[in-house]
């Protein structure tokens, strides 16, 4: 099964876990030709505090999650190192269920492979806060790829 598109998705937690994203998705994607859709998934709140922070008009053009997502520290990182690596990238935003909406994104660009990030939490963790990537895992059109966070 040859890989074509990769699904990177991003949360607005993964900052610390950037570089390690960034080298996951180039593992995968470099050898085969492939191209990373980075998609960022925020919640309504998340949403609104971010387009606030980059001082963002809803009304105006720029205030789409996709172009949210392009203007975001983690997106832009992420996009100057696969840039850098020579691999194809594109950047999709969205406003949701993180889970949902990954596994959305992934049925609607055709990936081949998810690449998430996610914490070691105990089962009772899980039970509890649950897991979207537990659930991206369960639900994804394609094979998932689970990056755990390194302790530092």
């Amino acid at each position: 099964m040859s890989i074509e598109t990769v699904l990177l998705a991003v949360g607005t937690e993964d900052e610390k876990r950037t570089e390690q994203l960034a080298k996951e998705a180039i593992a995968v994607a470099e050898p085969a030709g492939a191209e990373v859709v980075l998609t960022h998934v925020f919640t309504d709140e998340e949403f609104d505090g971010v387009r606030s922070k980059l001082g963002v008009n809803p009304e105006s053009e720029g205030s789409t999650p996709d172009a949210v997502a392009e203007r975001h520290t983690t997106m832009r990182a992420l996009a100057r190192a696969l840039g850098d690596a020579g691999v194809a990238y594109s950047i999709r935003g969205a406003v949701g269920d993180h889970a949902n909406e990954v596994v959305e994104a992934a049925s609607a660009v055709g990936a081949d492979r998810v690449v998430v990030g996610g914490r070691s939490r105990s089962p009772t963790g899980k039970a509890v806060f649950g897991s979207v990537a537990q659930d991206v895992i369960l639900s994804a059109p394609c094979p998932v790829t689970f990056v755990r966070e390194v302790a530092a």
